[in-house]
């Protein structure tokens, strides 16, 4: 895919008509900056990884916290607050080894090509923030699954995974109304001809539309997105101001009144990203209720339920094999934590590489499905240009290596998507 990047250097015939030879060439060394990048943060992370196996990195971390919960005035029967500084300990680690990475992606890749918004202070801010908020709902749910594992007796994979599927429903279900906003601003999209035509096309679907919300994405990046979430009758759909062209903060005029712009501004200006305008809005809201109408949601639910309870029954099986344990450095003890560590991290990566893959494959199905609802709703004229709009905005590349494409890429490309959206518009 590196090799596609940097010899594609001319616009291809067949994309003549949908993307100028500017927008290609700054898409391409975007999507080179993006590959170079996650090459190295790649390799840090497996030598990292590696390294911590070989020196016996985690067998020192559980000790230390058993170090520290004894000064605490909790022995070595306290298995459960062990685990809990063991946990707190290594997301702390993983934070601060993966700060430069993040700060480099954010202040240096996004900001050359003009998607960061961030302030420094902003970014730090954010940063502290969501490792406290991880920390709040990440240590009281892992104490009680390690509580529930431990008094569930053979059957104890069921007790687990039930635990497991009431708190992922719970999450989903307060994660846009109490954790989202903890981070960005959410205001009800004002009344008006947007507001209702989502709310006629929604009705005529009978999607139980409630709320239609506008999020503030222009803070932090001017990547665009949408989604809706909530269950039952209970359904809210999420729009990014820097989706929407009457509400992107790139398309906001400079205030009255001063003699002239410097050349930053007239930069900026001249380079801003348009957003969709709102017919091609609701062909992309169409597209987004097709898989709700479709079924998607419920089947990516049902599919990531039945391999969580094959993992956890799989848990169940190998948990008891001390030679496990053994191999990663704990000798004496088989700490509950330790074992969930490595018998989902490590045991069931292979597995996991494969699932990933299979996913992947369902998931570009779903949206070659998901397009196809919105053409039944006489949105493909609408759709082809927000795709189009969406892929210059986000600076899409839109030539792939097709192995590389195939494994990772959980939306077809883009030529893919217009062409099965093509005879559509062209009627």
């Amino acid at each position: 895919q590196r090799r596609v990047y940097r010899t594609t250097t001319h616009v291809p015939q067949e994309l003549g008509q949908i993307m100028d030879s500017e927008t290609f060439e700054k898409s391409r060394l975007y999507q080179l900056d993006k590959s170079t990048f996650s090459f190295w943060s790649g390799l840090y992370s497996e030598v990292e990884g590696t390294m911590i196996l070989l020196c016996g990195g985690i067998p020192f971390l559980w000790k230390l916290s058993g170090q520290i919960a004894g000064r605490a005035g909790f022995g070595p029967e306290y298995e459960i607050v062990q685990s809990l500084v063991f946990l707190l300990l290594a997301t702390l680690f993983s934070a601060v080894t993966g700060l430069p990475w993040s700060l480099y992606n954010t202040f240096v890749i996004e900001e050359k090509h003009g998607f960061n918004q961030q302030t420094l202070g902003f970014f730090f801010k954010d940063a502290i923030k969501k490792f406290v908020v991880t920390q709040c709902i990440l240590l009281p749910v892992t104490s009680l699954l390690l509580y529930i594992i431990k008094i569930g007796g053979d059957y104890f994979f069921i007790y687990a995974w039930l635990f497991t599927l009431v708190v992922s429903l719970v999450l989903v279900t307060i994660y846009a109304d109490y954790i989202a906003p903890l981070f960005d601003k959410f205001i009800p999209l004002p009344e008006g001809e947007l507001k209702q035509q989502i709310e006629t096309m929604a009705k005529s679907i009978d999607f139980p539309l409630t709320k239609v919300y506008v999020v503030e994405g222009s803070k932090r990046s001017s990547h665009s997105n949408a989604y809706f979430y909530g269950f039952f009758k209970n359904k809210r759909i999420v729009l990014f101001d820097t989706l929407l062209e009457d509400y992107s903060a790139l398309n906001k005029e400079p205030a009255e009144g001063e003699d002239g712009e410097n050349e930053e501004t007239k930069s900026k200006t001249k380079n801003k990203k348009q957003g969709c305008k709102n017919e091609e809005v609701l062909a992309v809201l169409g597209h987004e209720l097709g898989h709700w109408k479709l079924g998607h949601t419920v089947k990516n639910i049902i599919i990531s339920q039945m391999n969580s309870f094959l993992c956890f029954f799989l848990f169940a099986v190998l948990i008891g094999q001390k030679e496990l344990f053994a191999a990663f450095g704990f000798y004496d003890t088989q700490p509950t934590l330790i074992g969930l560590m490595i018998i989902f991290q490590f045991i069931f990566s292979p597995y996991n590489e494969v699932l990933s893959f299979c996913l992947t494959v369902l998931s570009r199905r779903f949206e070659f499905q998901a397009d196809a609802f919105a053409k039944e709703l006489g949105k493909a004229k609408d759709l082809y240009s927000a795709l189009i709009k969406l892929n210059k905005d986000n600076l899409g590349f839109p030539v792939s290596d097709w192995i590389f494409s195939m494994w990772h890429y959980s939306h077809p490309p883009l030529l893919e998507r217009l062409q099965a959206l093509k005879d559509a518009k062209q009627e």
